[in-house]
């Protein structure tokens, strides 16, 4: 086949593959917009708790207030046993529970300093950091509220002094880079890379298969599997850089995100991750020829993409194990320069480094040849 033809036969390929098609299409759109649909509120408000007030004084309900009081949160239920709570958190009815004792009021002005216990359920780690920063938050306002009355009933006070008494030192803590606690910027933006990656990789092998189904190795690769691959996939590279301009469109255009760096930068770095994850489906779909045996492959190694990505997680808290996994994924690579040029606004110069650990990719394309080389010498014979 001639190279000037290879486009028109892909198009034909193409129309006749419904799969091949809707990967390439529609069905990336839809994910991303599924993505976006869960966490487009971008922060969490009024997050369902409970109070098991066993103290049913003037000063217990004050500190439920506190509670509701906060935007995170909200006091849902108050509940007359800890085995209610306990029940209802289990049932997902509620993510908190806060227990304050019997004799909260009269241990307070006693001195004696009540312990106001708090369960929450960590299992759901955003939900769980928010609904504990909450309580400490509520807590530390209740007390120093309580410290301030004391001062001033020693008289001789002015307002300011008995506060200074009551919050020697006043702590600010200011959130760098994503400074609304927006989930959606934190969250979307690091997952909809890493659905871009499987999107490739099993578009790669759905392409290669088509192929496939429609000429022999022999007619497809000639006596050149190297030429063969890369006419084949060639036209759909502009396919996939365009997926992936388009959420960066989407997100530091349209949403109007912070971007601190260039969306050059980030075009190479997904130029870069596109060649790599082409490479890994060739890889994955010349091992067997086996379509379905690839897609189990492709997707054993980019299921953990969005958990290795060291966005939700610290890398260097990861296993040694999880560590080199991340290091096999391709866009483990592309977000590093994705946060180094967002949120940092690193030189190019520094960001693009993060993309020399790619030359990797070049064993796996070695491999993959071999491989084409070896079946296409297996269906001659």
């Amino acid at each position: 086949m001639h190279i000037n033809e290879h486009p028109v036969s892909q198009w034909q390929i193409i129309r006749r593959d419904r799969w091949l098609l809707s990967c390439l299409t529609w069905i990336p759109i839809a994910l991303a917009l599924s993505i976006w649909g869960v966490f487009s509120q971008g922060i969490a408000r009024d997050v369902p708790i409970a109070v098991v007030d066993l103290s049913h004084s003037e000063m217990s309900r004050t500190l439920s207030r506190y509670y509701d009081a906060t935007s995170s949160m909200a006091v849902t239920q108050q509940l007359q046993s800890v085995q209610q709570a306990k029940q209802a958190l289990v049932q997902s009815d509620i993510y908190a529970y806060a227990v304050i004792p019997a004799n909260f009021e009269e241990d307070v002005y006693k001195g004696l300093m009540p312990q106001v216990s708090v369960f929450y359920n960590s299992q759901t780690i955003l939900i769980g950091k928010l609904v504990n920063s909450a309580f400490v938050q509520a807590q530390g306002t209740f007390n120093a509220q309580i410290a301030t009355i004391a001062n001033l009933s020693h008289g001789n006070q002015t307002l300011s002094s008995a506060m200074g008494k009551a919050v020697p030192i006043r702590s600010q803590i200011t959130p760098l880079f994503n400074k609304n606690s927006n989930y959606a910027q934190f969250l979307v933006s690091a997952i909809i890379p890493a659905l871009w990656q499987i999107i490739v990789v099993v578009s790669t092998i759905l392409i290669l298969a088509a192929n496939h189904r429609h000429r022999k190795l022999q007619t497809w690769f000639g006596n050149q599997p190297a030429k063969g691959i890369v006419t084949t996939l060639a036209p759909y590279l502009p396919v996939f850089m365009l997926q992936g301009f388009a959420f960066l469109c989407w997100f530091y255009l349209g949403f109007e995100w912070p971007m601190n760096g260039s969306l050059l930068t980030l075009v190479i770095a997904q130029f870069a991750t596109s060649i790599a994850c082409m490479i890994m489906g060739g890889f994955f779909f010349f091992m067997t020829l086996d379509p379905a045996r690839a897609m189990s492959f492709a997707g054993a190694f980019t299921a953990p993409s969005f958990a290795f990505m060291g966005i939700t997680f610290p890398v260097n808290d990861m296993s040694s194990l999880a560590q080199f996994w991340r290091s096999l994924l391709p866009i483990s690579h592309y977000i590093e320069v994705q946060v180094s040029q967002v949120s940092y606004g690193a030189d190019w110069t520094v960001s693009i480094q993060e993309l020399i650990p790619m030359l990797g990719y070049v064993l796996p394309f070695v491999l993959m040849l071999l491989l084409a080389k070896k079946h296409r010498q297996q269906e001659q014979a």
